[in-house]
């Protein structure tokens, strides 16, 4: 989710200078949260800053390096599978076990897809292509209505 614009922070906290007003009125008026407005407040009570908040340190991959090799390893040898079988493969293999969620972020880090493609084998026989035309030449037939 985007945070709030600067403006719209400088606003709120500028109305609730002005008096009068409770917190859960500015909520009202500003069509934003109750908790955002008293977390506003508080923050500028306490830095005289209403910017967002920065984020310093990024969170750490649930998978460490080795872990993500052996993730890769299973895609490479099962392409077909799903990312709950990828989930169970590397928590028997490593022991870790995280999310369906996870798994799928490390593939997207790794650059790696475990997309299915589903093809029927009897699509494209002769008795198959066939009956589409012979379907086709049926619905050629039929007029839509005006």
């Amino acid at each position: 989710m985007k945070a709030y614009s600067s403006d719209l922070r400088q606003k709120i906290v500028d109305r609730y200078e002005e008096g009068k007003i409770s917190q859960r009125e500015l909520a009202r008026q500003f069509r934003v949260a109750v908790s955002f407005v008293q977390t506003l407040l508080k923050r500028y009570r306490e830095t005289g800053k209403v910017g967002a908040k920065v984020r310093t340190q990024q969170t750490a991959t649930k998978l460490n390096a080795q872990q993500l090799s052996v993730l890769e390893q299973l895609v490479e040898a099962n392409s077909n599978v799903t990312l709950k079988e990828l989930r169970d493969r590397l928590a028997e293999k490593t022991g870790v076990s995280v999310s369906c969620t996870t798994i799928h972020r490390m593939l997207i880090k790794l650059n790696l897809s475990v997309k299915k493609t589903v093809h029927a084998s009897k699509k494209d026989t002769e008795r198959v292509q066939q009956q589409r035309v012979k379907f086709w030449h049926l619905l050629r037939g039929i007029r839509a209505k005006d």
